[in-house]
């Protein structure tokens, strides 16, 4: 499965991505460390090689828990779109995490992966919302959610362990119902 506008495509995650990953992640380490998820003490320890990660999404794909993704534009790796957390029976919801590549940032490409993935969840998944939660610092995440009308619901301090410390975001939702005509209507 793919889903496609323009140039830009979001297909799921696969081993065959490791070279792409494992070299946009290098080239922009500086640029995404100040919002990458980090272990806290006590914590599960992350996978080690990106071969342990793909199987450890797989397996939480095949138990409908997460749901990762890749960002190409004009067939090139610029990021990832992860749906985690997803609950199903009566709350049908799920979170979303995103990162890019800091030469693909500022082109729109991330609202529009965002919006298709989202629409993916409320058609494909069936899922009726989905969250965001960003830190107030990042105001590039924070201008993705803006693009595509997201409505912020809450604020939760010390909520997601982040570059090594447990960090305060600002929570976003959107239903189903608050866009019958798909998200990536809003953006385009």
């Amino acid at each position: 499965m793919a889903l496609r506008h323009e140039e830009v495509t979001v297909r799921p995650l696969r081993r065959g991505d490791a070279d792409a990953w494992r070299a946009t992640r290098r080239r922009n380490a500086a640029w995404l460390m100040p919002w990458d998820a980090t272990v806290p003490p006590g914590g599960d320890d992350r996978p080690t090689t990106f071969r342990a990660l793909v199987r450890r999404l797989h397996r939480q794909a095949r138990h409908d828990t997460t749901y990762p993704f890749v960002v190409e534009v004009d067939g090139r790796f610029v990021g990832q779109v992860t749906v985690n957390n997803v609950v199903r029976g009566s709350a049908l919801f799920a979170s979303v995490g995103y990162w890019l590549d800091r030469d693909a940032a500022g082109r729109g490409i991330m609202p529009r992966a965002v919006a298709m993935v989202i629409d993916h969840c409320f058609t494909g998944l069936g899922l009726h919302r989905i969250e965001v939660a960003i830190r107030p610092e990042n105001s590039n995440s924070l201008r993705v959610v803006e693009k595509l009308g997201l409505t912020e619901v809450g604020y939760a301090p010390r909520y997601l362990h982040i570059d090594g410390a447990w960090r305060d975001h600002r929570l976003y939702a959107i239903t189903a119902e608050d866009c019958p005509d798909g998200l990536l209507r809003r953006v385009v």
